[in-house]
């Protein structure tokens, strides 16, 4: 099957885009409105794009009216907002935090997370989440249908058994992220495998994936 791109809708090209490239890791992101009540809302059009600096994006869509969402409005006016990675453990609130509510109502207070404070930006952590990156604005990126923020991580925050700080590894055997797999879709990762009879002639090649 061949399909011309040029020849579908925006929505079409989005369902077969997003459904296929998967697993798509999770950006569960923290930000302060005007009134600084916190929003909290999750993206699966997230990763990381370099080490120096460190930077991360997140792909933000518009809305119907070509409006803005909480997230991306409060980007756009302060250039700060935190990361959160979503394990097992907190998969369920964070997909609730994709449902749409006032921009008074923190998503937080709903779901039931806690809020912690930031050591460099205003917007706070989440408490129950593994992983934390407080970031500031590195540069956005516009298109017809979205916003792209690549931020800069200034501060990482992990639970105390996920990181050894002598190899500066991450202990696997203590995170189970789950991923996007299209619509209310999700995975989890325990199932694992290792090409460990290749790790030395592609050590190189690996480093880069």
């Amino acid at each position: 099957m061949d399909i011309d791109f040029s020849a579908l809708t925006e929505y079409q090209r989005y369902k077969l885009m997003a459904s296929l490239i998967v697993p798509r890791p999770i950006a569960l992101v923290t930000t302060l409105g005007a009134d600084g009540v916190v929003n909290a809302a999750p993206f699966s059009m997230f990763n990381m794009l370099g080490e120096e600096p460190p930077i991360v994006m997140i792909s933000v869509n518009r809305l119907q009216d070509n409006a803005l969402k909480d997230t991306a409005a409060n980007i756009v006016r302060t250039g700060e907002f935190v990361v959160h990675l979503a394990d097992e453990d907190i998969a369920e609130q964070m997909h609730r935090c994709g449902d749409r509510h006032p921009p008074h109502v923190s998503e937080l207070d709903v779901v039931g997370f806690t809020p912690l404070p930031s050591r460099a930006v205003k917007p706070p952590r989440i408490a129950e989440a593994p992983v934390a990156f407080e970031c500031t604005l590195w540069e956005t990126l516009e298109t017809e249908s979205r916003q792209i923020f690549i931020g800069q991580v200034r501060w990482m925050h992990a639970r105390d058994e996920l990181i050894d700080t002598d190899a500066w590894r991450v202990r696997l055997q203590n995170y189970f992220p789950v991923g996007r797999f299209g619509a209310s879709f999700y995975v989890k990762t325990r199932e694992r495998y290792s090409l460990a009879a290749q790790e030395q002639t592609r050590s190189t090649q690996i480093d880069e994936m």
